[in-house]
C-alpha cells in the first residue's frame, strides 16, 4: 500500500485514513464538533501555519467532510461546517476521546466531560452493537468477507486469521 494511492484501496479504513488519517486533519475535525467554524479560530486554536491548515481545509472540503460558506462580503471571508458526511464521523472522534480518556489522561483527569443533552448525564462513549445494544469488543467480533474485498483481503495471516465469506461474496 503506498499512502499516495489509499483512496483506490479496496478497504474502508484505507479510504477513511485517505480523508482524515493525519493529526491536523483530525485536530480540525475536533474543533468543528466544538463548533468552530472560521479560518482564523481554527489556526488560533491549533496554532499551525496558514498553509497547512488551507490545505487539510481544501482536503476536507474536496472530500465532502466540511462545506466552505461565505459569512462575509467585504471582504470575502468563509467559514467551514460539517457535511452529513462530516457529522458521520462524530463516533470515530468520539472513539478516539474515550481511548484518551482511559489511557492518556494525567493525574489532573479528563480534559472534557460529555453531557447528553436528552437525559441529562454525563456519559462515556462507547460502541455498541446496532442490532442488540451490546457494547463490543474486539473478542466477540467474526469479519467477515463483503461484495467489495479484493483478493489480498482473502490472504490469511501468518498467525492462522482469516475472515469468512457470506451472502454469496468470493
Amino acid at each position: 500500500m503506498k499512502w499516495n494511492s489509499l483512496e483506490e484501496e479496496q478497504c474502508s479504513v484505507a479510504r477513511t485514513v485517505a480523508v482524515i488519517g493525519d493529526r491536523w486533519s483530525l485536530l480540525v475535525l475536533r474543533d468543528c464538533f466544538l463548533r468552530v467554524r472560521r479560518f482564523e479560530d481554527f489556526q488560533a486554536r491549533l496554532g499551525l501555519t496558514r498553509g497547512v491548515l488551507a490545505d487539510r481545509l481544501k482536503k476536507l472540503v474536496r472530500h465532502g467532510v466540511l462545506r466552505r460558506v461565505p459569512y462575509q462580503a467585504r471582504p470575502k471571508r468563509h467559514e467551514y461546517i460539517l457535511t452529513q458526511k462530516g457529522l458521520d464521523l462524530y463516533p470515530i472522534i468520539m472513539a478516539i476521546v474515550h481511548w484518551g480518556d482511559v489511557h492518556m489522561v494525567d493525574e489532573r483527569g479528563r480534559p472534557r466531560l460529555y453531557e447528553h443533552k436528552l437525559c441529562g448525564k454525563m456519559f462515556d462513549p462507547v460502541t455498541t452493537c446496532s442490532e442488540c445494544g451490546q457494547p463490543l469488543s474486539p473478542k466477540e467480533v467474526h469479519v467477515h468477507f463483503g461484495p467489495g474485498a479484493n483478493e489480498r483481503d482473502r490472504l490469511p495471516t501468518a498467525a492462522g486469521a482469516s475472515v469468512r465469506a457470506v451472502d454469496g461474496a468470493k
